[in-house]
């Protein structure tokens, strides 16, 4: 008996040993690049403050270069993710990072409508990837159970990085004139190289497989290898299908409607909500300060969420919750038209949207099998986005173009997210999606 004790403490030691190496070798440094990758795409929401009285910008117009960042992203995400499966992380996601950093500071340059138009498509193209390929990766790396926690933390770069990067854009814009360039000009530049330097590190810190990694011993190799092998052999919910299967299968849609509610109204308040507090007479600073408050807050309740999750192995609940929380916060934009009012307002609705996040992950990556996955995470990532922030974050402007309301143009958001709440406890339940599948790909095979 005491040896089997003795074993077992042994192997839950070696487990915890392994795991916590692991996570603080590579979640900090992906954390980094995140938060940089959040910073590159959503600064047009301040650069707009100079920018779109520069350009002559009108908000449709503003709404539709926003939203080509997502076009390019849902055309280049899955073939990105099955580039990354071949290659392998430590080159593909330097290409990511180094390329997109290179379109982030062109964008200073633009001079029209129309140059706007193809940098927001090429930045999306060029990032198009990163976050399903790490998605991925930490399915070499992490597993089930720690999952959801992982994702969450690292996903709290979202929220970070509007949280910090809002001030100090507020801040480069004040750099108006220095060198004659405009402060719109300095924000792209500046934020846009770290991307670069970010890249040319991710080549020589990250490791494409547990058995490539010389920072883990020998018993820790073998450890997470047959822990990854033993649970990759158990998702089964959704089997292995072909790539236009995969995009015309229901489940995937319906996931990717699920998810595309909380990263619509994720792109989109990143891009609008500092034109929304500008309207309230405050200075670029001051609104880059203010428009850090909810970030900061949903940075924190995330992680909290996400350890809950974890801590009760329920991940239906927890991420339908969130999608209600989010409507219920859009909706509430009718009952106020103030500032502090609109703070609380942004501020449930960006807790709801990056809480689902670990919990949503967690819950799709148990759906998909390990065969699918690469394909089936970037497919979800591809389309929720295409729906969230290609057409939600254009709908939000044109909408407000017509009518000068912000809080009628969060309308359509509050309905996506009490559909995609919906479809989650409906599409949980279901215990047949193995038999479909394997049906459709049968008779797909006929």
């Amino acid at each position: 008996m005491s040896e089997e004790l003795h074993s077992a403490s042994s192997a839950e030691h070696l487990e915890q040993q392994t795991v916590k190496r692991v996570i603080w070798r590579i979640l900090p440094f992906l954390i980094v690049c995140y938060l940089i990758a959040i910073i590159d795409r959503g600064n047009i929401g301040m650069a707009s403050l100079q920018m779109n009285e520069d350009l002559g910008l009108s908000k449709a117009v503003f709404g539709l270069a926003s939203s080509l960042f997502f076009i390019g992203y849902f055309i280049f995400e899955v073939p990105s993710n099955l580039a990354m499966q071949k290659i392998g992380a430590k080159i593909w996601i330097s290409r990511i990072m180094i390329s997109w950093g290179i379109v982030s500071v062109c964008t200073a340059f633009v001079q029209s409508a129309e140059t706007l138009y193809v940098l927001r498509f090429l930045l999306g193209t060029a990032e198009a990837g990163f976050f399903p390929g790490v998605i991925l990766y930490l399915t070499y790396w992490i597993p089930g159970k720690y999952r959801a926690r992982v994702i969450a933390t690292f996903m709290v770069a979202i929220p970070a990085a509007n949280f910090i990067g809002s001030p100090i854009s507020g801040a480069i814009l004040s750099m108006d004139g220095w060198l004659d360039m405009r402060g719109w000009h300095w924000l792209f530049i500046l934020e846009g190289f770290p991307a670069i330097f970010l890249g040319i590190a991710a080549f020589f810190l990250l490791s494409n497989r547990p058995e490539n990694a010389r920072w883990l011993t020998d018993a820790q190799k073998k450890w997470l290898s047959d822990t990854m092998t033993a649970e990759n052999a158990q998702r089964k919910a959704i089997g292995h299908i072909s790539l236009w299967q995969l995009l015309r299968h229901k489940h995937i849609w319906a996931m990717a409607l699920i998810y595309a509610g909380a990263s619509a109204a994720g792109s989109t308040l990143s891009v609008w909500s500092p034109q929304l507090l500008h309207s309230f007479g405050l200075n670029n600073f001051m609104t880059g300060l203010v428009n850090s408050i909810p970030y900061g807050l949903a940075s924190i309740l995330m992680i909290v969420w996400g350890r809950s999750s974890d801590r009760t192995g329920e991940r239906r609940w927890h991420t339908a919750l969130t999608l209600f929380l989010i409507a219920g916060g859009l909706l509430s934009a009718f009952m106020t038209n103030s500032l502090p009012g609109s703070v609380v307002i942004l501020s449930l609705v960006l807790i709801g949207a990056y809480s689902m996040k670990g919990p949503f992950w967690a819950l799709a990556s148990g759906w998909l099998s390990s065969s699918t996955a690469a394909a089936g995470l970037a497919a979800i990532g591809a389309m929720a986005n295409l729906i969230g922030g290609g057409i939600m974050v254009n709908v939000y402007g044109v909408i407000n173009d017509a009518t000068g309301s912000h809080t009628l143009a969060m309308l359509p958001l509050a309905l996506l997210c009490l559909a995609g709440g919906i479809a989650v406890l409906i599409m949980g339940r279901k215990s047949t999606l193995r038999v479909e599948v394997e049906n459709h790909a049968s008779v797909a095979g006929k």
